[in-house]
């Protein structure tokens, strides 16, 4: 992965006459435009309708956050050691110097390959 920072962006959408906004991370792959949908982690099979909220404060007033990638890495109940890494969205407030972050994950199985070949385009 290169250097260059990734940013989660966010728009407003209507949909049935409402307005929401979506996330996402835009990029180019082999020379084709990709727009990478992001969403709140699920709970479950259920999604996490309060992780908009977060999304919400960790974006501020602004419409874009940086990706960041965390590496993790723990010992289940039977000894296998399990590795991998999160994604977050992060901001900083620029009046306060305060650090906000939540957890993002790829919407749909295409969204997490669109972004693994994002991320190992610069690699």
């Amino acid at each position: 992965m290169s250097n260059e920072k990734i940013f989660i962006e966010r728009e407003q959408i209507i949909i049935k006459e409402k307005p929401y906004m979506a996330y996402f991370i835009k990029g180019t792959i082999r020379g084709k435009d990709v727009k990478i949908s992001i969403v709140p982690p699920m709970d479950g099979e259920r999604k996490d309708m309060g992780g908009y909220t977060v999304f919400d404060i960790v974006f501020g007033d602004s419409n874009k956050a940086e990706l960041v990638i965390q590496p993790f890495s723990f010992t289940d109940s039977t000894g296998k050691v399990i590795e991998g890494e999160r994604y977050l969205a992060h901001n900083v407030d620029n009046a306060t110097g305060e650090v906000f972050e939540c957890n993002i994950k790829p919407a749909r199985t295409s969204d997490r390959t669109l972004l693994n070949m994002l991320l190992k385009k610069g690699a």
